[in-house]
């Protein structure tokens, strides 16, 4: 997901989650994602550059509706019209927050599989804060901030077309194979061009994992990170290890339930 903050139709800037048991829940988080010797994110979950990346809210009333899991927030042309696109594919609304005036701002929208995701207008470049370090690869580097998303369902060509009309990515065949038969799972690209997301079948490397958006959020120490979990009450559920031997990439359940990725 290269130039991670720029604003453009199909850009995920952040993603948040609503949870029970808050403080525990912020607890894992803040040990978890802070490791290696320049920790990418603060005690308080902002990235290392102090932009606020993630939410972490507690579970009040007006949320507790809302499904348990991280919900990226991604940027369409109009909210209203991407709303409208959702109901009509078999998507539901959640939530739909609107102005004085009824004109939509943002909704909480899930898909026919059940994933949640939030919808915003594109953001005015002028909003986003201007990362330090020496140009945009260098920072994007070594800051906490959402490096991938995947949607693993059982059909991913469906889900494709639903995103395609919802949020207005296009999409990229990815090949691949199980048991000897190949198949496409699929990139899905934001109006410039540049990845934001994958949406995979249920099969293969990506079979057992759940129908819900899995945020891929960067550590600095994924081996110790992946310690941590476990101490703090949280699973692994699919670890991998690049060829050097260490770990590259884990699939992880946190203490209530909520489902995301640690990446190296």
């Amino acid at each position: 997901m290269s130039e991670a903050f720029k604003p453009r139709v199909g850009g995920v800037l952040s993603a948040d989650i609503a949870v029970p048991e808050h403080e525990r829940e912020l607890r894992f988080y803040s040990r978890v994602l802070s490791t290696g010797k320049i920790p990418l994110w603060r005690e308080d979950l902002m990235n290392n550059h102090g932009m606020p990346i993630i939410g972490l809210g507690a579970r009040i009333p007006e949320y507790a509706d809302l499904p348990l899991q991280w919900m990226p927030h991604i940027q369409v042309t109009d909210v209203a019209s991407s709303v409208e696109r959702a109901l009509r594919l078999g998507g539901s609304e959640l939530m739909h927050g609107k102005d004085d005036h009824g004109e939509s701002q943002w909704a909480v929208l899930s898909d026919p599989n059940g994933a949640a995701f939030g919808i915003m207008p594109v953001v005015p470049a002028e909003a986003i804060p201007a990362p330090d370090g020496d140009g945009p690869s260098d920072s994007a580097a070594t800051m906490g901030r959402i490096a991938w998303l995947d949607l693993t369902v059982p059909d991913a060509s469906a889900t494709r077309d639903f995103y395609r009309e919802v949020v207005g990515w296009s999409a990229q065949d990815v090949g691949m194979e199980d048991a000897g038969e190949k198949y496409a799972d699929y990139s899905m690209l934001c109006e410039d061009g540049n990845a934001a997301a994958g949406v995979c079948h249920a099969r293969g490397v990506n079979q057992g994992l759940p129908a819900t958006w899995m945020i891929y959020l960067p550590v600095g120490d994924l081996e110790e990170s992946l310690r941590r979990v476990e101490e703090e009450g949280g699973k692994i559920l699919k670890a991998t290890r690049g060829s050097d031997g260490a770990y590259s990439y884990a699939a992880i359940q946190d203490p209530v339930g909520a489902f995301l990725a640690l990446a190296q």
